[in-house]
């Protein structure tokens, strides 16, 4: 049992914050907080020693379990856990994992995950418990140890000596602790600046008059595609057919009368987090975590999707199939109308956490929004959400006119892949995922040549890269960008932008953040600005 208690505070003490990491080097080190903790016991008389050990335990589990947080937020979304802001995000994770695994997946990982966070600093305070006892019967030789221990480390430290990778001498967990202790104290500084910064709006105060007049009489479509990174469109395993879909919808959309311009525009969130891009882009503002997130949501900053409810010259509307409760950022965004999951009529299968097919979600919005006549131009906001992890199953293309309520969808989803098949496998995921990209980009650009007008305008673009094990480790964070219209006027507004021809941007096309996107559409097409200061 003692051996095993060391082994638990050793482990707990040299456990990294990410998967990367994970690997026997990490472990074969010499940690100073194990040093220091032993001579601080053997100082101690019994009471406050037990004190020390208890508390030393709790901390340690604390810590381990941040640090399992931290593996799985990188993995996934590219970043640490914040400890201050992101608790809410697990009902979110547990929701995900319900519809790509199913209830019975989800119920079990959640019970798991509560077993870990009671068992973790229990277990942990148990070994230190026991391991500041054995110190204590064993004062001099645990004394001696120390020493020993203690210029080991020294010398190690001193001469840089490393073995698989990492330093002999580690202070890791003390180096993690400070990490996680100064990311409290930025979130907590962050919100009270960014409160300050959100008040001020280049356009915040131009009347509505004096907004896009050069889009007038335009129907303006804002569609997101989920997961639509650069990585589709340049990684060698998933490009080649994400690629020819775009030259092929290229040529077709041309054919219709369409044309198109693209850049790239640097994501404030990855892998996941879709809102935080969707807010970004929409907003003018660098939106990277959910305390902005409620901010802006709260707050007057003018939305890009409101400038064109404050002309009162536009319907607005919002499309969003992945919204399945009440959705009060409806206001923000200034619109008019919002149909959700349950509002669009689909009877057919969910594909993993996708409600319903992106072609399916469009010919609704078609149905029910777009062919309706109405005495104003329309302005859309539509989220597409099939090109979701886990890419399994994924929708195909079927007949526009045989959609009906869904229920084709029914024998391509029981016909397709198993989450659980793909979520493990990178090779594969990549794969699927380039898959569903191709199916979404589809569906949209077919939709706009069988339904698109002379004065539709669309702007499509990606709201994050896919999650690490499908981009690659220290990916970029760029997404694509298109604006397609007949009209050739609206496309000559942003030739001063250089973007490139076609709905696939160069490799050198200009990348802007994400943030800059709403100020530049807005000049572009005629707004003057009038500044707000709060």
């Amino acid at each position: 049992m003692n051996t095993l208690a060391a082994l638990l505070v050793l482990g707990a003490l040299l456990l990294p914050n990410k998967i990367t990491n994970l690997h026997a080097g990490e472990f074969l080190r010499l940690p100073a907080e194990a040093i220091l903790g032993a001579a601080l016991v053997l100082a101690l008389p019994r009471r406050p020693r037990l004190a020390v050990a208890v508390a030393a335990g709790v901390g340690l589990g604390v810590m381990t379990i941040l640090n399992l947080l931290d593996m799985g937020f990188n993995d996934y979304l590219g970043r640490a856990f914040n400890p201050v802001l992101d608790w809410e995000l697990l009902n979110d994770a547990q929701s995900y994992v319900a519809d790509s695994m199913g209830r019975g997946v989800a119920i079990a990982a959640m019970v798991a995950a509560i077993v870990l966070v009671l068992l973790v600093p229990t277990v942990m305070t148990l070994a230190t418990v026991r391991l500041s006892g054995l110190l204590a019967r064993h004062r001099q030789r645990a004394v001696r140890g120390t020493l020993v221990a203690a210029t080991v480390w020294i010398t190690c430290s001193a001469l840089g000596l490393q073995i698989l990778g990492p330093p002999l001498a580690s202070e890791h967990t003390a180096a993690l602790t400070g990490i996680q202790a100064q990311r409290v104290v930025s979130t907590l500084r962050d919100e009270a600046a960014f409160e300050k910064v959100a008040k001020v709006d280049a356009f915040g105060n131009t009347p509505g008059s004096q907004l896009v007049p050069d889009l007038r009489g335009k129907d303006m479509i804002f569609t997101f595609i989920e997961s639509y990174g650069r990585s589709a469109i340049e990684d060698p395993l998933i490009a080649p057919g994400v690629d020819k879909t775009l030259d092929t919808s290229t040529a077709a959309l041309a054919k219709a009368g369409f044309h198109a311009k693209s850049g790239w525009l640097t994501s404030a969130t990855y892998g996941g987090s879709s809102w935080l891009g969707h807010s970004t882009t929409l907003s003018g503002l660098w939106i990277d975590n959910q305390q902005r997130y409620r901010t802006v949501m709260a707050s007057n900053h003018l939305s890009l999707t409101k400038a064109f409810k404050k002309t009162g010259d536009w319907d607005t509307v919002g499309v969003m199939p992945g919204v399945q409760k009440g959705w009060p950022e409806q206001k923000y965004y200034g619109l008019d109308k919002v149909y959700n999951a349950f509002q669009l009529g689909y009877q057919g299968p969910k594909f993993s956490w996708s409600t319903m097919p992106d072609q399916y979600a469009l010919e609704a919005y078609q149905k029910q929004v777009h062919s309706k006549k109405r005495d104003k131009p329309l302005m859309s906001e539509i989220i597409l959400t099939s090109s979701h992890q886990p890419w399994a199953p994924i929708p195909k293309m079927v007949d526009w006119d045989d959609l009906g309520d869904g229920s084709i969808f029914k024998a391509i989803q029981k016909a397709g892949n198993k989450a659980s098949d793909i979520i493990a496998n990178p090779t594969r995921s990549k794969q699927e995922y380039g898959k569903s990209i191709s199916y979404s980009v589809t569906s949209l650009t077919q939709w706009l040549e069988r339904y698109g007008t002379d004065d539709t305008v669309l702007v499509f673009l990606g709201d994050h890269q896919p999650i690490a094990r499908v981009s690659g480790e220290n990916a970029s964070r760029d997404v694509p960008i298109s604006i397609v219209a007949k009209d050739p006027k609206v496309l000559a507004r942003i030739t001063s932008w250089n973007w490139t021809d076609g709905l696939k941007p160069a490799h050198d096309a200009p990348v802007w953040k994400m943030s800059a996107f709403r100020d530049r559409f807005l000049t572009a097409y005629g707004s003057t600005k009038h500044p707000s200061s709060g």
